[in-house]
């Protein structure tokens, strides 16, 4: 006897249908993520070169500046000081660029975000946070490769118009 789906009773039916479904509903697996995963950074020489400009954009307007440059774990690879720097150039240069990296965010954003009375106030109690301009994330290619800061011009504002040459000096290098 030669019987197909349709001549059944439907209750025969719903019933086979109901069995096998599930088992048809079910996910196909997918392939576990792989267990590494490929990352691009800075070279010393190409921080070098964005820290060197961004002296140079600060000597050229008479501001006696340091410049840190970090990669993207905010680790110091670059730090520059100008002669008559003051000493606490230093440690702000590379707080700012270790910000900027650490936040994914420019500064001089971070600086306006965490202002009293804002939800990330708070963040300022972080010992290494730096939330005034001239700290300002490198990226290219949709890559986040680290920060620079600067410190020691008069104001944010003047050392977040060092960063940006220095930004400029690589943008070609990190573009891809």
């Amino acid at each position: 006897m030669n019987t197909t789906l349709h001549a059944l009773p439907a209750a025969v039916c719903l019933a086979a249908l109901v069995a096998i479904g599930p088992a048809a509903a079910q996910p196909k697996p997918t392939a576990p993520p792989p267990a590494t995963y490929e990352l691009r950074l800075l070279t010393p020489e190409t921080a070098l070169a964005a820290a060197r400009a961004a002296l140079e954009s600060c000597r050229r307007q008479n501001y006696q500046v340091a410049v840190a440059v970090v990669d993207r774990a905010g680790i110091t690879q670059v730090l520059l000081r100008d002669r008559f720097a003051g000493p606490h150039t230093v440690d702000i240069a590379t707080h700012k660029a270790w910000t900027a990296a650490s936040f994914r965010t420019d500064t001089t954003a971070l600086a306006a975000e965490t202002q009293p009375g804002r939800p990330m106030s708070g963040l300022r109690a972080h010992p290494r946070f730096m939330a005034a301009g001239g700290g300002m994330v490198i990226q290219g290619g949709g890559n986040i490769f680290g920060a620079i800061g600067v410190s020691g011009g008069p104001g944010g504002e003047a050392d977040e118009s060092c960063a940006k040459a220095g930004l400029a000096a690589i943008k070609d290098a990190v573009e891809f």
